[in-house]
C-alpha cells in the first residue's frame, strides 16, 4: 500500500468523520513522519509493513470514535505540542481566547510593577486550576519567555492543580517537554529556572492548595451532566470528571442540569485564594455564561467581563477581586 491508496482507503473508512480528509493526514504523518507537504510530494511511496499495520490499527481506533489527539498522543495548542491521553481533556481552540486574556492582563501587570532599572517589583503568582494537560499555564509561560521576551527570573510562580493524580502527570510530562526545548530557552540553564518556578498539586479545588495567587486561571467541568454523558456516547473516551460541571464534592452526581454545581464551589474559593486587586479569567460554556457571571459578581468581583470565543460564543468571565476588603464593610 502506498501513501495515495492509504489515503483512499482511509478516507472511504472513516467517510461517517466529521474530517475524514484531516484525520487521515494528520494519521499519514504520524506514521511515516512525513509532514504534509511530503505527503503529497511522495504519494506513490509505499508504506512500510510497519507502517502500514500502523496505520490501519489507527484507522480502526478512529472509527470508534477514538480522537486523533488520543491515537498519536498529540495535539497543537497556542502553536505548541502538548501530549495528551485520555487521562486529560483534548485541548480546543476557544481555550486558546483563555491565554490571550491572561497575557494580555499580564502585561499590564509587569508594566505596572517595572522598576527604572528594568527588574521587577513583583513576581506574578499564578495558579492553573484544574490544569489537565497543563496547556494553559504551560502556553503562558512560554508565550512570555518566546514572544514577550520574559527573563526566566521574572517568569510567574506558577500552580498546577487538578483533582486527578494522571492529569497531573500528564501536565509535569508537558512542562519537562515545553520548558526544556534548549533552541527555545537558549540556555540549558533556563531549563532548571523555569522548571523551578513551577509547584504541582493534587487537589479537589483548592482543598489542599495554602497559597494566595495575583491570578487564577481556569478552564473547570462546566457541561451539564446529560450533555457530558450525551458527548462521550461517540466514543470519544475524554474524561467525564473533566466534563460533567454537575458533580459534587465527591465526584458524583450532583442532581443538578445546569453545569454549574462545581463552578458555584469554585468561584468563592478563587475569591478567597486571590490577593486584593487579583484576577480570575475563567471558561466556561455559553448556555451558561452569564449566570457564570452573575456569580462573580455576587461574590464580590469587580469588573466583570465575558468575552465571546472563535464562534462569537459568550466563553470566558474575567472578574478582579476590589483592592481593599472595605468593599464588604470589614476594614
Amino acid at each position: 500500500m502506498n501513501i495515495l491508496e492509504a489515503k483512499k482507503y482511509g478516507k472511504e473508512q472513516l467517510k461517517n468523520s466529521p474530517s475524514p480528509d484531516l484525520d487521515v493526514s494528520v494519521l499519514l504523518q504520524f506514521v511515516t513522519g512525513f509532514d504534509r507537504t511530503q505527503l503529497l510530494l511522495k504519494r506513490d511511496c509505499n508504506l512500510s509493513k510497519e507502517q502500514e499495520t500502523n496505520f490501519l490499527d489507527a484507522i480502526k481506533r478512529r472509527k470508534t470514535g477514538l480522537p486523533v489527539a488520543y491515537i498519536t498522543g498529540h495535539k497543537e495548542f497556542y502553536g505548541y505540542d502538548f501530549y495528551v491521553t485520555p487521562a486529560v481533556l483534548i485541548p480546543k481552540p476557544d481555550t486558546e481566547i483563555l491565554i490571550d486574556l491572561a497575557l494580555n492582563s499580564l502585561a499590564l501587570f509587569y508594566s505596572k510593577n517595572e522598576n527604572k532599572d528594568g527588574s521587577i517589583k513583583k513576581i506574578p503568582e499564578i495558579c492553573d486550576m484544574c490544569s489537565g494537560s497543563g496547556c494553559v499555564g504551560i502556553s503562558v509561560l512560554k508565550a512570555l519567555l518566546e514572544n514577550d521576551g520574559i527573563p526566566v527570573n521574572c517568569l510567574p510562580k506558577m500552580t498546577f492543580v487538578d483533582i486527578s493524580a494522571d492529569a497531573l502527570e500528564i501536565t509535569k510530562k508537558n512542562a519537562e517537554r515545553l520548558l526544556g526545548e534548549g533552541e527555545k530557552l537558549n540556555n540549558p540553564e533556563n531549563l532548571t529556572s523555569a522548571l523551578s518556578k513551577i509547584r504541582f498539586i493534587q487537589s479537589n479545588l483548592f482543598e489542599n492548595v495554602p497559597f494566595s495567587f495575583d491570578y487564577i486561571l481556569t478552564n473547570p467541568p462546566y457541561v451539564p451532566h446529560s450533555e457530558s454523558l450525551e458527548l462521550l456516547k461517540d466514543g470519544r473516551s475524554e474524561p467525564l470528571l473533566a466534563l460533567d460541571g454537575d458533580v459534587d464534592s465527591d465526584g458524583e452526581y450532583s442532581g443538578t442540569e445546569d453545569g454549574l454545581f462545581l463552578i458555584k464551589r469554585l468561584v468563592p474559593q478563587c475569591f478567597e485564594h486571590l490577593v486584593c486587586s487579583g484576577t480570575l479569567i475563567m471558561e466556561t460554556g455559553e448556555y451558561n455564561a452569564e449566570q457564570t457571571a452573575k456569580l462573580f459578581e455576587k461574590t464580590g468581583f469587580k469588573n466583570v467581563h465575558i468575552e465571546k470565543d472563535l464562534n462569537d460564543m459568550l466563553r470566558d468571565i474575567t472578574g478582579t477581586k476590589p483592592h481593599s476588603l472595605a468593599f464588604f464593610g470589614i476594614a
